[in-house]
């Protein structure tokens, strides 16, 4: 009777076992695949970064000559404070044109 008994529990305990050594031998396999993936930055999410930077620039650029254009318009009508102000944006864009992406 004990036999039985201690041969059925070794049968039912052998797949918690091996399920336990599958888990343990597999976790740093785990481990390490789950780092490097979120230490690597794949093609896709650097091309994202990239699109959102050349974004971000244009739309900075396009603030700063629509100001330019609103100052040149005042230069026109004789403000030189908006030509001063014109002519700075203006070198401001050509160097934020002139850097690289």
């Amino acid at each position: 009777m004990r036999l039985i008994l201690s041969s059925a529990i070794i049968f039912l305990l052998s797949g918690c076992v091996a399920s336990v050594v599958k888990d343990v031998v597999t976790a740093p396999v785990k481990i390490v695949s789950k780092t490097a993936d979120v230490l690597t930055t794949s093609q896709s999410e650097a091309d994202e970064k990239r699109g959102r930077e050349i974004r971000k620039r244009e739309e900075a650029l396009g603030k700063m000559a629509r100001q330019r254009d609103k100052a040149r318009v005042k230069c026109d009508d004789g403000n030189e404070e908006a030509c001063s102000t014109a002519e700075q944006l203006s070198e401001q864009i050509e160097m934020e044109q002139s850097r690289p992406i």
